[in-house]
């Protein structure tokens, strides 16, 4: 077959095949009278192997190599295919990222686009003065992507740097909490925890609410206590077991009551909240400091239920309960 019937069948251009035979990797078989190249059936067939193993990305020496050397073994190669590829597909991944949070932007113009720039390489840096000072700096003017925001606070370890983008994702209102709701579900605890301690400054925003909510059953402690006390604050009911756990193991316990004393000026949780504490407090193996601390929660509470509580624990048969029971008891009567 001449070269262009070669091109045609196999879909390789001429001026490849050309090259493929200045090279070396596929020379034809023959030459017509005129001098025009003429290819074999096994010609034909090593130009199929050439493109088979160029789809795999490698270059134009390695398949020379491969098809020279009948000891070649393909496992290290591949192997190597494989790593180049990933990192190739992660610059992807990020330039793609980075375009998106630029059209996000809605840039007007250059100026914009080279703001939102300087941003994506300020929250990159190792250092953390720098990624603190890339989020302050930003021009009020200047829309940031939420979901920039949120990526960079879900990975931000430094607490202060974390701060700052937290306070910025605030100023984001709604677009914030929805780029940061996912993460409440990430399988990773140290992800699921920047996300909820980014949402309880947006408990106001419904999507944000909905998100602690479901963080209120998380595994995690530090998922759940954080949610509790922001959505406690907003006078969310669904936060009382955990408040109140929060109290049993001494975790801003002082917090914790506070809100549950908030939470019981309702008559319809009021009754939920000291069901809950006195539980605790009757609750088999409950040491003396976590009695104490509930009785201290107790003092919190509205009404004379709480009272009587603290007038039974003022003779419990644990006297440094019953001590601070007493105490607590005649200063509520004082103030009475």
């Amino acid at each position: 077959m001449l070269i262009g019937e070669v091109a045609r069948r196999s879909g390789v251009s001429a001026r490849m095949l050309r090259h493929y035979d200045a090279l070396g990797l596929v020379r034809p078989t023959g030459r017509t009278v005129g001098g025009y190249r003429e290819y074999s059936a096994e010609d034909v067939r090593r130009i199929f192997h050439v493109e088979s193993l160029r789809s795999l990305g490698l270059s134009l020496q390695q398949v020379a190599q491969a098809l020279r050397d009948p000891d070649f073994t393909p496992a290290a190669l591949v192997g190597d295919l494989i790593r180049w590829t990933q990192e190739r597909l992660d610059r992807e991944r990020e330039l793609l990222e980075r375009l998106r949070a630029i059209d996000a932007s809605a840039p007007a113009d250059w100026q914009d686009v080279l703001r939102v720039v300087a941003l994506l390489h300020g929250l990159d840096s190792p250092d953390a003065a720098r990624r603190q000072q890339a989020v302050l700096a930003r021009q009020d003017d200047t829309p940031v992507p939420a979901e920039l925001l949120a990526k960079a606070a879900l990975a931000e370890p430094d607490p202060v740097v974390s701060g700052a983008l937290r306070w910025a994702l605030a100023q984001a209102g709604d677009a914030g909490a929805g780029a940061l709701a996912a993460a409440v579900r990430d399988e990773e605890p140290a992800v699921r925890r920047r996300a909820v301690r980014a949402l309880a400054d947006l408990a106001g925003v419904p999507e944000a609410a909905a998100a602690l909510r479901a963080a209120l059953a998380d595994p995690d402690p530090e998922v759940r206590r954080p949610a509790a006390l922001a959505l406690g604050r907003r006078g969310a009911t669904e936060a009382v077991p955990v408040l109140v756990g929060m109290v049993v193991d001494g975790v801003n316990d002082v917090d914790a009551a506070e809100i549950l004393g908030a939470l019981s000026e309702d008559p319809a949780c009021a009754g939920h909240v000291l069901t809950a504490l006195t539980g605790e407090l009757d609750a088999p193996g409950a040491d003396s400091a976590t009695r104490i601390r509930l009785t201290q929660a107790l003092v919190e509470l509205p009404g004379t239920k709480a009272r009587e509580v603290l007038h039974r624990l003022s003779r419990d048969d644990d006297h440094t309960v019953a001590r601070v029971a007493s105490a607590f008891a005649e200063l509520l009567e004082e103030r009475l």
